[in-house]
């Protein structure tokens, strides 16, 4: 922490950093919320304590962000597959989302889902929410709309998706943005990607970087590799190899072939590295079932 020691900094907590006067009972203090070091009793005196304040509180603002950045996510974006609890693979052609019900199921799952109702010689359904599959593409929008519809941050995304691969930019960049703001993470992804490669929007590095670090806050592995990617073309690559060491962790493999580069330059120590190395292939071995190979053999076969 900056300036003034622990003792001093509780006392100052305790009187409006401006005016000096005692937080009691008829005068409630309010927190700077940028950097939670100070307390002010009005818009008044924060405004006027400003000049002072400004360059202290940008200090431990960014402090508080990077605690957030780089705390290592107990697991990825995606989650656990709703039906066998098993961690969904970061590698998107082994699982699907349903549109019916938004949910995200892996690959054994489906597959099992879908062998039982053809053993049985039964309709299709949804292997979570159990809705009859649709015949048409055109039921499957369908579907899709309602989920849109109700608000729901994971159709958003899809929808988003969709007009993306069908290069409407601009309407992806529309879904994207109402995902992001019902906390959906792959469109903060999404939205980073489109900041980038100016498709539907301005080219605007700063709002991509802040997607990225949405996105790679809440799990999601390949924001936090291009993270680590931006923090090296700006020479910190201290703080690339932070980035490259929580993806690795959560089964990313580019970043863990980074950070082997890394260790070959003397960038990264060999304990840190094995580190990494172990949690990378636990985050791999943790995602894996018999049931799912055979899901992964299954769509090969279709």
């Amino acid at each position: 922490m900056s300036g003034v020691d622990e003792p001093e900094r509780n006392n100052t907590m305790m009187f409006c950093a401006a005016c000096g006067i005692a937080g009691v009972e008829d005068i409630k203090l309010k927190n700077c919320t940028a950097c939670y070091l100070v307390k002010y009793c009005s818009v008044k005196c924060q405004r006027d304590h400003r000049p002072q304040h400004k360059k202290e509180c940008k200090k431990r603002a960014a402090e508080l962000r990077d605690e957030i950045l780089f705390k290592q996510p107990e697991s990825t974006h995606l989650g656990d597959c709703p039906i066998c609890c098993l961690p969904l693979p970061i590698d998107e052609n082994k699982f699907t989302i349903m549109e019916c019900c938004s949910k995200t199921v892996c690959d054994g799952c489906y597959y099992a889902s879908v062998i039982y109702e053809r053993d049985e010689k039964i309709r299709e359904k949804c292997p979570f929410c159990r809705s009859p599959a649709p015949d048409t593409h055109e039921e499957a929008i369908e579907n899709l709309m309602k989920r849109v519809e109700a608000n729901d941050s994971v159709a958003l995304y899809q929808m988003g998706r969709g007009f993306n691969l069908d290069e409407n930019y601009k309407s992806a960049f529309e879904y994207f943005s109402k995902g992001a703001e019902l906390g959906d993470i792959e469109s903060h992804y999404e939205l980073s990607c489109l900041y980038l490669n100016r498709e539907g929007v301005e080219k605007d590095e700063k709002k991509r970087v802040y997607h990225l670090e949405v996105a790679a806050i809440g799990g999601h592995p390949t924001a936090r590799y291009y993270l680590g990617c931006v923090e090296k073309e700006n020479g910190r690559m201290d703080r690339s190899v932070k980035h490259w060491i929580i993806a690795a962790k959560l089964g990313h493999e580019p970043s863990l072939d980074l950070l082997k580069l890394c260790y070959r330059d003397g960038l990264i120590g060999k304990d840190d590295l094995a580190a990494a190395l172990r949690a990378h292939q636990t985050a791999v071995d943790d995602a894996k079932s018999a049931q799912r190979e055979a899901g992964v053999a299954f769509h090969a076969s279709c």
